[in-house]
């Protein structure tokens, strides 16, 4: 015997058949649902020869359109939708549901079972279990293997009674996104591991080392995270607009090797990047008027600007053998590790600085520690001369052999100072300004004030000067009297009042041993008793050789110069 004919029949009441169709069940084999989430799973089985709907008050055919309509839109629907049962099971899913299954038939299959049994990633771990429970939407990631991700979505459907019979589950391929994420966190990680050293590793590495472990990570990173194998960086000089190579990989020595400047045109895409601050994106090498050639199938290309507080300090860039290898997201993921990069080189600077800060102090606490003294063995010494001269020439001898020894002790300091800390090691902007004119020059200050000798000692030897000092008139005098010609001095600083003499009577017996006097005299404002300055400068003293205290480091630079440089035949005094 054929089976009868199965209708659908959406009713009013679950199972209920009304009077008018009993009469046709010889012949047809009625279903009668009331809840439209088993009507969609009766559905889909495919298996009913016809649907009817009963017109009454509870139910209507006008009413019901929409969810046979959404039947049909669900199925078609780029994203997976199912409707679980209270047992978790498939009760009804959509045409991408059904690709996606691990098995052929997902119906009343448990929903992980059809996803492979996925690892769920939160932020709900049993996100289904908890929407029917709670009432309330829930969502959580699934890995279903290394490569593939989900984002499901399960929101209860409820009856008249507010009870959940089924739940609503939608499921998302996220793969990309999730991917995305993963790449942002490990370029993070990336960038805050370039300069990944304790500081006691720090210091004990040469600048060259931390340099190269910094290139060399940079790189790693670059090919690994980014998966970049074709990379350049150059810095920009910024006083030059040179951009000189930092690293290069995959680059061909003739391209890595070109003068590049931070210019819009006639440097390629670096050098406008560098000059406009802006990243710059090539498609195609073949056909953008900018490109210059890094290798010999290049394709495409993006550069990006290494900035450090919106400051083009240099520029990354990545190349690829195939055309449009490169996309927004790749512009988006070099600019961030750009960013960390031109931190991690700006933190190099500082760590660089900050030991060759290190090493001049520690040079210049020697210095001041040895200085004074050795100036005061220098003060005993010609004293002792003064007394022997025409008496004992080999007591002279012996002296002026201490005074030379004494004089190499502090310019072997200096010159060891300068091999612990060279200006390369300074970044720019904490390097000494450079002086040529005061390089090796010798200077001699008199003050009763230690500090002040002291502080002439710090100050001055920065910049090269030979520095020597004297307490009083009497000790300036006798080191002037036998310093010789090679020994002579090219400024005298001293203090308007000393112990035993004023600037002025210093003046006129400085002038019987030399002349033009290389005199600068210091004093307070407006304090000069005795009207020593005017009457210097009657005596020949240059009218720009007066410090008034306090005075800056410049201003105590630029009068030294301005003695050195002084011609007496062409100065109006």
């Amino acid at each position: 015997m054929a089976e009868k004919p199965k209708i659908l029949l959406f009713a009013a009441e679950h199972g209920a058949l009304p009077p008018a169709l009993q009469s046709l069940e010889d012949e047809l084999q009625f279903v009668a649902i009331a809840d439209p989430g088993e009507a969609l799973q009766l559905l889909s089985d495919d298996v009913f020869s016809g649907l009817l709907l009963l017109p009454d008050d509870a139910q209507s055919p006008t009413s019901l359109q929409p969810l046979i309509q959404t039947h049909w839109i669900l199925k078609g629907m780029p994203e997976g939708v199912m409707l679980l049962n209270e047992d978790r099971q498939v009760a009804w899913a959509n045409d991408r549901l059904h690709r996606w299954s691990v098995v052929d038939e997902p119906l009343g299959k448990n929903i992980y079972v059809c996803l492979g049994n996925p690892e769920i990633l939160g932020p709900e771990y049993c996100p289904c279990h908890t929407a029917w429970e709670s009432g309330r939407p829930c969502q959580s990631v699934l890995q279903v293997d290394e490569d593939t991700y989900y984002l499901l979505h399960a929101a209860p459907l409820q009856n008249a009674s507010q009870q959940t019979t089924h739940l609503v589950v939608t499921v998302r391929d996220v793969t990309e996104q999730q991917q995305q994420q993963q790449k942002l966190a490990a370029i993070h990680l990336a960038g805050s591991g370039l300069t990944d050293l304790t500081p006691e590793e720090v210091f004990q590495m040469p600048v060259e080392d931390r340099v190269n472990l910094l290139k060399a990570n940079i790189l790693n990173y670059s090919q690994t995270v980014l998966n970049y194998e074709y990379v350049e960086i150059r810095l920009l000089d910024q006083k030059t607009g040179t951009l000189s190579p930092l690293l290069s990989a995959g680059i061909d020595q003739s391209a890595a090797e070109r003068s590049l400047f931070a210019e819009m045109q006639d440097s390629g895409v670096t050098g406008f990047v560098a000059a406009t601050g802006k990243s710059y994106l090539v498609e195609d090498t073949s056909e953008d008027p900018l490109y210059l050639p890094s290798f010999k199938h290049a394709k495409s290309s993006l550069t990006v600007p290494l900035l450090f507080r919106d400051h083009v300090i240099g520029t990354f860039n990545v190349e690829s053998p195939a055309e449009q290898a490169f996309n927004e997201s790749d512009l988006q993921f070099l600019e961030l590790f750009a960013r960390d990069v031109a931190v991690a080189l700006h933190t190099l600077e500082l760590l660089v600085a900050q030991k060759a800060t290190a090493a001049q102090e520690s040079v210049e606490a020697i210095h001041s520690a040895v200085a004074l003294p050795v100036d005061q063995i220098l003060n005993a010494a010609v004293f002792v001369m003064e007394r022997y001269i025409g008496h004992e020439p080999e007591v002279v001898s012996r002296l002026q052999k201490i005074l030379r020894n004494a004089r190499d002790i502090k310019q072997l300091i200096h010159e060891v100072g300068q091999s612990m800390t060279p200006a390369e090691a300074v970044p720019e902007g904490m390097q000494v300004q450079q002086r040529p004119k005061l390089e090796a020059k010798r200077v001699l200050v008199v003050a009763d004030d230690k500090s002040v000798r002291n502080d002439a000692h710090a100050l001055l030897a920065r910049y090269g000067c030979i520095v020597e000092t004297a307490t009083n008139g009497d000790e300036a005098i006798y080191l002037v009297r036998n310093a010789g010609q090679e020994q002579r001095y090219d400024t005298i600083i001293s203090d308007i009042i000393l112990p035993d003499t004023d600037g002025y009577e210093l003046m006129l017996r400085l002038k019987e041993l030399v002349d033009p006097v290389p005199l600068i005299l210091m004093t307070g404002f407006g304090y000069d008793p005795d009207h020593s300055i005017v009457r210097a400068r009657r005596q020949g003293l240059h009218p720009g050789a007066v410090l008034y205290k306090p005075f800056r480091l410049g201003q105590l630079l630029d009068t030294v110069e301005l003695i050195m440089d002084w011609q007496p035949d062409s100065d109006e005094a």
